[in-house]
C-alpha cells in the first residue's frame, strides 16, 4: 500500500518545458497512486510569466489530462496548484512567496514539510537557495525542507564547488537532491539488484573473471534545439561527468552493508576514490573525442543553427576508466556517448574472460572456437538482459556456437514501472537519498573530467571526424583495439 506524505512544493521555473514534460505528469502519477497526501499538499509555481492561478492550471491540464482516470480526478489534482509572478533575484519576492508557503500549509495542514525545486539555469541556484532561508521560506516548525536541483551542477570543478559553497549556507548537504534521472532508470536500479541479489552473479564480478565492461549512451538526434546550451557544453559536460560516471559507479561499487542511501552513497563515494585520474598525456591516450559530419540532407555540427561555424565542441566522446583496487585492477571501463549516432539506446556490456584451455578447439588443434560471454543489460529504449553463452550446434560433432538467454521486460511490468522523474520526486519526498548524487561523488567526477577538457581545450582537433548513423570516429574503434579488444556492438559488424 502507498504511505501518503504531505508536503509543499516550490517551483522555480514553472512555466519551463521541463516542468510541463516531465514534473508535473511526475507528481500526478504520484497523486493518482497515494503517493501524495490528496488532502495535504499544494504547490506554488513562479516564474517570470504573468499569470494568473487559473492559467496556471490550465497548464497544469493540459499536461496531465491524457493520463488522467477522468476530467474531474484532473481538475481535483490541477485545484491546488497556485502561481506567484517571482523574480528570482528580487528579495522582496520571497517574503510574499513565505507568506503565500505559510498560508496554504495552514490551509492544507501540511505540517511544514517543505519541497523546493529549481528548474532553471544553475546560476540561480545559489540566489535562490540563499533568498529561501534569508526571508524564511524554509519552515521551522518541525517538517522538512528538501532542495531539488536540475543538473549541470558547474562546468568544471571550481564552480561545482562555488556553487556546492553557496547551498551549503541555506541547506545541509543531507537535504541537497541533485537530480540526475538516469539514476531513476528501472535496468539501472537493476543492477543493484543483480549484483547483489545473486551470489552467482556477484561471486564473479571482479577482475579473476570479467574482461572488460562497457557503457554506451547513443543519441539518434542531432542537437536541434538545444544547439545554444549544448555549443557551451558538449559530450564531456553534458553525458559523461555525470550520467555516465554514475552507472559507472554502481558497476564498480563494493557491497553496501544495506539497502540505505548512507551505506550505498559510501561504497559509490569508495569507488569514485579508486577511479585514477589521468595525467594530460594519459588522457591524450585513453580519450578521443569527436564531431559529426555531413550526411546527405543532414548538415553538419558546424552548420546546425546556432553553431558557430568553427567550433571545436565534441558531439562525441568515448574512453577508457580504470579503478585502482583489489576488484578492478586491470579490468579497463570502456566509455562511449554521442549524437548522430546509429540509433538511440543505452546499454552495459559486461564481458567476461574465455577459459584458460578451449577443450573443443584442443582436441582438433585448431584456434579457439569459444566466445567471450556476455552480459548484456538493456537500459533504453527497452528494459532487457541477455547473458550470451557458448552452447553446441544442433547435429554431429561438437562445434560451439553463441547461446543467448534472454529477459525482456512484460507489458504488465512495464506498465507498473515508473517514469525516472516519477520515481526521483518520490525519493525525495521520503527523504530517500540513494538515487541522487552526492557532493563528493560530483566534485570526484569533476576532477576526472577536467583533466580531459584541459587537454581538449588545449589541442586543436581535426573535425568534423564521424558519419551520422555510424556509431563514431575510428578513433573509438582503435582505443579497444590497441588493448586487442572490441566493442561488443558495432553498426560495422
Amino acid at each position: 500500500m502507498a504511505t501518503a506524505t504531505r508536503a509543499l512544493f516550490m517551483l522555480f521555473g514553472a512555466t519551463g518545458d521541463l516542468a510541463k514534460r516531465k514534473l508535473y505528469p511526475s507528481i500526478f502519477n504520484l497523486y493518482k497512486k497515494g503517493y501524495v497526501d490528496n488532502d495535504h499538499f499544494a504547490l506554488i509555481g513562479t516564474g517570470r510569466r504573468e499569470w494568473s492561478d487559473e492559467k496556471f492550471r490550465k497548464v497544469i491540464l493540459d499536461s496531465v489530462s491524457a493520463n488522467a482516470d477522468s476530467e474531474e480526478q484532473a481538475k481535483a489534482f490541477a485545484s491546488h496548484f497556485y502561481y506567484m509572478s517571482h523574480d528570482v533575484t528580487n528579495p522582496e519576492h520571497y517574503d510574499a512567496l513565505s507568506d503565500y508557503a505559510n498560508k496554504l500549509d495552514q490551509q492544507y495542514d501540511i505540517e511544514g514539510n517543505r519541497i523546493f525545486y529549481i528548474s532553471m539555469a544553475p546560476n540561480f541556484f545559489g540566489t535562490v537557495a540563499k533568498n529561501l532561508k534569508a526571508h524564511n521560506c524554509l519552515s521551522d516548525n518541525g517538517g522538512f525542507n528538501r532542495l531539488i536541483i536540475e543538473k549541470p551542477f558547474g562546468r568544471d570543478y571550481d564552480t561545482a564547488e562555488e556553487l556546492n559553497n553557496a547551498l551549503a549556507k541555506s541547506f545541509n548537504e543531507n537535504q541537497v537532491y541533485r537530480i540526475d534521472h538516469y539514476l531513476g532508470k528501472e535496468m539501472v536500479q537493476n543492477i543493484i539488484a543483480l549484483r547483489f541479489g545473486n551470489p552467482l552473479i556477484e561471486g564473479i564480478w571482479n577482475n579473476k573473471y570479467i574482461d572488460n565492461i562497457q557503457v554506451t549512451l547513443a543519441e539518434k538526434l542531432g542537437v536541434e534545439e538545444r544547439a545554444g546550451y549544448y555549443d557551451g557544453s558538449g559530450a564531456l559536460r553534458d553525458m559523461v561527468q555525470n550520467h555516465t560516471m554514475q552507472m559507472l559507479t554502481i558497476l564498480a561499487m563494493e557491497d553496501p552493508i544495506s539497502f540505505k542511501d548512507v551505506d550505498i552513497r559510501r561504497e559509490k563515494i569508495r569507488a569514485l576514490r579508486s577511479m585514477h585520474v589521468y595525467t594530460e598525456d594519459e588522457a591524450r591516450q585513453n580519450f578521443v573525442r569527436g564531431q559529426y559530419g555531413a550526411n546527405g540532407d543532414q548538415r553538419d555540427y558546424r552548420h546546425e543553427d546556432n553553431v558557430p561555424n568553427d567550433s571545436i565542441t565534441e558531439t562525441y566522446v568515448a574512453g577508457k576508466v580504470l579503478f585502482e583496487n583489489k576488484r578492478w585492477k586491470n579490468v579497463p571501463f570502456y566509455i562511449r556517448t554521442g549524437k548522430m549516432l546509429t540509433d538511440k539506446f543505452t546499454r552495459i556490456d559486461v564481458v567476461f574472460k574465455k577459459p584458460l584451455v578451449d577443450i573443443f578447439a584442443a582436441a582438433k588443434g585448431t584456434e579457439s572456437e569459444l566466445n567471450n560471454n556476455v552480459l548484456t543489460l538493456f537500459v533504453d529504449p527497452v528494459n532487457k538482459i541477455i547473458l550470451r553463452l557458448n552452447g553446441k550446434q544442433a547435429g554431429q560433432g561438437m562445434e560451439m556456437q553463441p547461446l543467448d538467454l534472454t529477459h525482456t521486460q512484460s507489458d504488465e511490468e512495464k506498465a507498473a514501472t515508473p517514469e525516472p522523474y516519477e520515481r526521483l520526486i518520490h525519493d525525495a519526498i521520503l527523504g530517500n537519498a540513494t538515487n541522487f548524487a552526492s557532493w563528493d561523488e560530483v566534485s570526484r567526477a569533476w576532477e576526472f573530467a577536467d583533466v580531459i577538457r584541459h587537454v581538449w581545450d588545449t589541442d586543436k582537433p581535426d573535425f568534423p571526424n564521424y558519419t551520422p548513423g555510424s556509431m563514431g570516429p575510428d578513433a573509438a574503434d582503435e582505443l579497444l583495439a590497441r588493448d586487442g579488444r572490441a566493442w561488443v556492438f558495432n553498426s560495422k559488424k
